[in-house]
C-alpha cells in the first residue's frame, strides 16, 4: 500500500472516528446542535478524502470528472456544517452572512451537476501522471468551468462570516475559542482555496489536497471541543464533591431536600425528608401522599403559599404541621423556589425542610409565660387603680341604695305615685348595669388569656381606657386632651390587650407628671393615619421626659425608674403591639415631656 493511500485513508478514518464520537455525544444531549454539526463536518471531510483519493487513482478523464463531481457534494456538506457550527458554538456572527453562505454554496452544488463535467472543469480532456510521495498520481488537464467562481465566492463569504464571528467572540473575552475555532477555519480554508484555484486554473501541476487541509480544521476544533469535554468532566467532579459537601452539611443540620416535576405527579425526596414525613426509603411518593401527611388545618394555607409562589417571583416560605401514621405531630419549616420555562410556565418545584417542633414548643411555652405575666401585670395595674375602681363601683351602688331607700319610704306611707315608682326602678336597673359593666371590665382584664383579634375602633378604644382611668387622672389633677382623627379605618386587635397597653402608657404618663416640680399636668391622647396601612395612637405627657439616649432602654425588661416598679410594663406593651403587627416607640417632645407612639395594622377581614 502506497503512502498516498495510507495518508488519505488515515485522514478519512480519523474523521469517521471523530464523527461517531460527537454524534454519540449529540445523541445524549439532543439540544447541543453544535456537536451534531461538527460530527457532520467530520463525516463529510472523510467522504471528501475518499473523493480526493479516487481522483488521484483515476484511470480515465471520465473517472476523474465523476470523482470531482461527488467531491463537491462533500464540500457542500462541510461548508454548511462549519457555518452552522460557528453559529451555534460561538453564538456569534451575522445571520444574513450565514444565509448568504448557505445560498451560494447550494447554488454552486446545483451548477456542479448542471454545467460541465463538474464545478471545476467544463471538460476534462486528459490525465497526466506525476510522482507524489513516491507514487504516480493523476492530475487533470481540461477546460476550467467559469461557474466555479460561485463556489469560490461562497468560500470567501464563509471566511468573512467566520472572521466576523471570531472577532465578536474575541471582544467578548473568550479569546481561546476565537483563536482555535475561528482562526483554524480561516487559515486552513484560505490555504485550501488558494491551492485549488492555482490547480484548476492551470497555474501549477499538483494533486488536490483540500481534504488534508480540511483535516486541520477538524483537528483544531476537535482539540477545542475535547478540552471543553475535559473541563466538563472536571466540573462534574467538582460538582460531585460540592454535592457531597452539601449532603454532609444537610445531614449535620438535619435538612431534608425534595423536588417535584410539575409535569409528573411523583415527588423525589432525600432520606431525611422521607424520615421527617414518615415515608420509607423505597416508597414511591406522589403529591397526594404528601398532601395527606400535611395537617388538615394547614393544607389550604400550604396550597395557597405554593400558588402565590407560582404566580409571583417563584420563592416561598412556609411553616406547617405534618401528621405521621403513628399519630405524632411534627412542625416543619420549608423554603424553596419554583423553576420556570423560558415562556414563564412553572416546570419544577424544589425546596428544603427543617424540623422546628422543639422551637414551636418553646414558642408556645414562651407565649403561655407571656400571657401569664400579662395577667399578673394587669392585676398589678388594677392594684394601682384600686381607688379609681372603688369610685367607679361606689357611684352606681350608692345610687342603687338611695333609690331603694326612696322606694321604701313611698311604700311605708301607704300612698305612692306609680309613675314615680317606675322611674325609681328604672334608675336602679340603669345603675345596676353600670356596676355590671365595671365588673365585666375587671373580669376581662383579670381572666383574659389567648390572643383574640377582632374589629376595633381606635378612638372608641381610647375612650374606654380613659373611662377606666378617669378617677385616677382626676385625683392626680391631670387634664386630658383628645385629638382624634375622623374617618379612621378599623384596626385588627385584641381589645383587652390593647387596653392594657393604653393603661400602662397612661399610668406611666401620670407617674411622670406627679414628680415635683410640676405646674401643668396635661395628658394628650391622639389618633391618626399611620404612614403605612393602619392607625397610629399617641400618648403624650408634660413630665420630665426620657433621659437622653434612653428612648430604647426603657423598653428593656426589668428596666424601671419607679421606686416600686417591676420594669415589665413597657417591655410587655411592646411585645403586645409587635404581636399585633405594629410598632411601639418613644421620643421626647420639644415643648417638654415625652410621647409614646404605637401603630396597629388595619383590619383586613381575616
Amino acid at each position: 500500500m502506497s503512502w498516498v493511500t495510507v495518508i488519505f485513508s488515515m485522514t478519512a478514518s480519523a474523521c469517521l472516528t471523530t464523527a461517531l464520537i460527537y454524534f454519540f455525544i449529540w445523541w445524549r444531549q439532543r439540544g447541543a446542535w453544535a456537536y451534531l454539526l461538527f460530527a457532520t463536518a467530520a463525516l463529510s471531510t472523510a467522504a471528501f478524502a475518499f473523493c480526493d483519493l479516487a481522483e488521484m487513482h483515476a484511470q480515465s478523464p471520465a473517472q476523474y470528472g465523476d470523482a470531482g463531481r461527488w467531491a463537491q457534494l462533500s464540500i457542500w456538506a462541510v461548508i454548511l456544517s462549519l457555518a452552522g457550527f460557528v453559529w451555534f458554538y460561538l453564538r456569534a456572527g451575522r445571520r444574513w452572512l450565514l444565509w448568504t453562505v448557505c445560498g451560494l454554496r447550494t447554488a454552486a452544488l446545483l451548477l456542479n451537476f448542471l454545467t460541465g463535467r463538474n464545478l471545476n472543469y467544463q471538460q476534462v480532456s486528459s490525465l497526466r501522471h506525476i510522482q507524489f510521495l513516491g507514487e504516480s498520481v493523476a492530475i487533470a488537464r481540461g477546460v476550467p468551468n467559469p461557474w466555479q467562481l460561485i463556489g469560490q465566492v461562497s468560500i470567501y463569504a464563509l471566511l468573512v462570516f467566520v472572521a466576523d464571528a471570531a472577532i465578536t467572540v474575541w471582544r467578548r473575552g473568550d479569546r481561546r475559542r476565537a483563536l482555535f475555532v475561528g482562526g483554524s477555519i480561516v487559515f486552513f480554508l484560505t490555504t485550501s482555496t488558494a491551492q485549488a484555484s492555482l490547480i484548476f486554473w492551470g497555474h501549477v501541476e499538483w494533486p488536490v489536497l483540500a481534504s488534508i487541509l480540511f483535516l486541520g480544521i477538524i483537528a483544531a476544533m476537535n482539540y477545542e471541543l475535547g478540552g471543553e469535554a475535559l473541563r466538563a468532566v472536571q466540573l462534574a467532579n467538582d460538582l460531585r464533591a460540592r454535592e457531597q459537601q452539601i449532603t454532609l452539611a444537610a445531614e449535620a443540620a438535619s435538612l431534608g431536600f425534595w423536588a417535584r416535576e410539575l409535569t409528573r405527579n411523583e415527588i423525589w425526596g432525600s432520606d431525611r425528608w422521607r424520615e421527617l414525613l414518615g415515608f420509607t426509603k423505597a416508597q414511591r411518593v406522589h403529591y397526594e401522599d404528601f398532601s395527606a401527611r400535611v395537617h388538615p388545618d394547614d393544607r389550604e394555607a400550604m396550597r395557597r403559599t405554593l400558588a402565590e409562589a407560582i404566580d409571583g417571583d417563584g420563592c416561598y416560605q412556609a411553616e406547617y404541621r405534618v401528621l405521621l401514621p403513628d399519630g405524632i405531630t411534627r412542625w416543619l419549616a420549608s423554603q424553596g423556589r419554583v423553576e420556570f420555562t423560558p415562556d414563564r410556565r412553572p416546570a419544577r418545584l424544589q425546596g428544603v425542610v427543617l424540623e422546628i417542633t422543639q422551637r414551636k414548643q418553646a414558642e408556645l411555652e414562651a407565649q403561655e409565660h407571656r400571657v401569664e405575666v400579662a395577667r399578673l401585670l394587669r392585676a398589678a395595674s388594677l392594684g394601682e387603680l384600686s381607688s379609681a375602681l372603688a369610685h367607679e363601683l361606689n357611684q352606681p351602688l350608692a345610687a342603687i341604695l338611695y333609690n331603694a331607700q326612696a322606694a321604701q319610704l313611698f311604700l311605708a306611707r301607704g300612698t305612692f305615685d306609680l309613675q314615680e315608682i317606675r322611674h325609681i326602678l328604672g334608675d336602679i336597673v340603669t345603675d345596676d348595669q353600670r356596676a355590671s359593666e365595671v365588673i365585666r371590665r375587671l373580669r376581662a382584664l383579670l381572666t383574659k388569656g389567648e390572643f383574640q383579634p377582632q374589629l376595633l375602633d381606635a378612638n372608641e378604644l381610647i375612650r374606654e381606657a380613659l373611662k377606666l382611668m378617669n378617677h385616677d387622672l382626676t385625683a392626680r389633677k391631670v387634664g386630658v386632651v383628645t385629638q382624634f382623627a375622623p374617618d379612621l379605618p378599623s384596626i385588627r386587635g385584641d381589645r383587652v390587650q390593647l387596653q392594657q397597653v393604653l393603661i400602662n402608657l397612661i399610668l406611666n404618663a401620670g407617674d411622670a407628671m406627679s414628680q415635683p416640680p410640676q405646674n401643668v399636668r396635661t395628658l394628650t391622647l391622639g389618633s391618626s393615619r399611620a404612614a403605612g396601612e393602619g392607625v397610629e395612637i399617641s400618648v403624650a405627657d408634660t413630665g420630665s421626659g426620657i433621659p437622653q439616649g434612653g428612648e430604647e432602654r426603657i423598653f428593656e425588661p426589668y428596666h424601671t425608674t419607679k421606686p416600686h416598679g417591676l420594669g415589665l410594663g413597657l417591655s410587655l406593651s411592646r411585645s403586645i403591639v409587635f404581636a399585633h403587627g405594629g410598632r411601639l416607640w418613644a421620643e421626647n417632645r420639644a415643648s417638654g415631656g415625652a410621647v409614646f407612639h404605637c401603630t396597629i395594622p388595619e383590619w383586613r377581614g381575616r
